[in-house]
Formats: C-alpha cells, sequence, structure tokens
C-alpha cells in the first residue's frame, strides 16, 4: 500500500493492498476500503465507511461523518456504502445513516464536484453528476443519470427520477419526475430532459411517448388519479412511461408542478 508517512491508519481498518491514501488523512476503525481506491491529503474516512473499487477522493473529503440529527447518539452502529468508479472531489461531505444498522448507499460511477453535501439516510443511483455547492437533504433518493446543476438545494424525502436536469440555484420541495427539467425558486417543471435523453440514446419514438405522458398529466385538466387512469388505458405501455406512472403513482411529497412542457421532439 502507498500510505504517506502523515496519514493515521487505525489498525482495524481493512484497506485492499493497493490502496493510495496521501498525506494527513485519517481513517478511523470499522472502515473498508477496495482495490485502486485513491484518497488525496487531508480527507477524513470515518467509522461505518464501505467504500469500493477505484473511487477517487479528493483532498478535504469527509466520508462518513456524523449524522446532523439533534437525536442521533454517536454511538449508534450506522454505515455508509459506496459502489465503484466514483470521484468524490475537493471538499464534498457525506454523512452516515441514523437507524441502527442503517445506511446511506452511493451507487457507481458518479461525479461530486467540490463541496458537495450528501445527508443522512440517502440513496443515490450510478452515472450521476451533481455540480459545486448542491446540498442534499437526508433521506433523499436520486436515480440515474441525473444532473444537478450547482448551488441547488434538495430538501429532505424528496426523490428525483433517472435522467432528470436540475437547474442551478433550483429550490426543489417536491419529488423531481423522471425525463424532466426543473428549474426556478420554488423549482418547477419547465420541459424535458431532451437533450438529456438523445445523449443516452432514446429514439424519437420514445421521447415522443414520455412527452406525451406528461401532456396528459401536464396539460388536459385532469387531476394525477385522473391523468394516470388516462395512461394507464394503454395497454401496450412502453417501459419508459410505465416508470412515469409508478413515480406518480408512489409520490408522497407531490410531483413538482409544471410550467411548461409540449413544443416538438427537437426541443
Amino acid at each position: 500500500m502507498k500510505i504517506h508517512p502523515t496519514a493515521i491508519i487505525d489498525p482495524k481498518a481493512e484497506l485492499h493492498e493497493s490502496v493510495e491514501i496521501g498525506p494527513f488523512c485519517i481513517v478511523e476503525k470499522d472502515v473498508q476500503i477496495g482495490e485502486g481506491t485513491k484518497i488525496e491529503s487531508h480527507a477524513r474516512i470515518l467509522t461505518g465507511s464501505r467504500i469500493g473499487k477505484f473511487n477517487k477522493f479528493c483532498s478535504g473529503v469527509t466520508f462518513g461523518g456524523i449524522p446532523q440529527d439533534l437525536g442521533f447518539k454517536a454511538e449508534t452502529p450506522t454505515y455508509i456504502e459506496i459502489g465503484d468508479n466514483n470521484t468524490l472531489k475537493e471538499n464534498c461531505i457525506f454523512h452516515r445513516a441514523t437507524k441502527e444498522g442503517g445506511y446511506t448507499k452511493i451507487g457507481n460511477h458518479n461525479f461530486f464536484m467540490g463541496n458537495i453535501h450528501i445527508a443522512h439516510d440517502c440513496l443515490v443511483g450510478d452515472h450521476n453528476i451533481m455540480v459545486q455547492n448542491s446540498m442534499i437533504a437526508g433521506h433523499v433518493v436520486i436515480g440515474n443519470r441525473v444532473f444537478v446543476s450547482g448551488l441547488t438545494g434538495i430538501h429532505q424525502f424528496v426523490r428525483v427520477g433517472d435522467f432528470a436536469m436540475v437547474a442551478g440555484l433550483a429550490k426543489i420541495v417536491k419529488d423531481i419526475p423522471p425525463y424532466s427539467t426543473i428549474d426556478g425558486n420554488p423549482a418547477t417543471v419547465i420541459g424535458l430532459n431532451s437533450v438529456g435523453l438523445k445523449r443516452n440514446g432514446f429514439n424519437g419514438d420514445t421521447r415522443n411517448a414520455i412527452k406525451k405522458a406528461y401532456k396528459v398529466l401536464y396539460h388536459m385538466g385532469l387531476n394525477t388519479s385522473q391523468a394516470i387512469a388516462e395512461l394507464e388505458k394503454d395497454k401496450d405501455l412502453i417501459p419508459e412511461v410505465r416508470y412515469i406512472i409508478d413515480f406518480f403513482k408512489a409520490s408522497k411529497r407531490g410531483v413538482t408542478d409544471h410550467r411548461a412542457i409540449g413544443g416538438s421532439d427537437e426541443e
């Protein structure tokens, strides 16, 4: 292992022989770090952290910190888990869960730019990008291939659907539906994430089906239950539309309102 002599590593931490740890890092007990992971200077990897393979933690990262929950007791055994091939840029702060035996979970191939905060009990999927100073409160669920722009605040217990795009400075207080673009304070749906869908290989027929589903949900003057019933009249729903319907059905905070969804497939 390439461990700088100024790093402090608890003897009970479990590190793969290929792990690299830079100057002035702290790795506490009950930590597991997988193959090929690199940790730069002044990072702190705290008790209960489970780190997969080929991750990069840049300077000043704090991973596995005690939750910012006034009712949490520091001796409670809780955890944070991150998969493989993630990058955490400078000064990111990720917290472990609050309930005994619980996990904050981060998936694979995510890119977190500087000063990102992921709070306790969050679930984050794969291939997401979060820009500087995004603030993710406790119990938030973020899907896959989501783009969260800078200085965004996401309220606790909010869910963010796959392929959503969140504009900078947005205030998110309700669930963000999949495939949508969100902007504002408070945020509203302003369109489809058409660029993201194209870049990820969604063909024109699929994009049009998604658009039509949102027109039913947002533009026909129906309440959510009525709109879902209207969509479910189609017995040959494609998986993407089925996902939208299930997302709306499962919402507890309510889904973000729209400002406008429409126009041509090329928008």
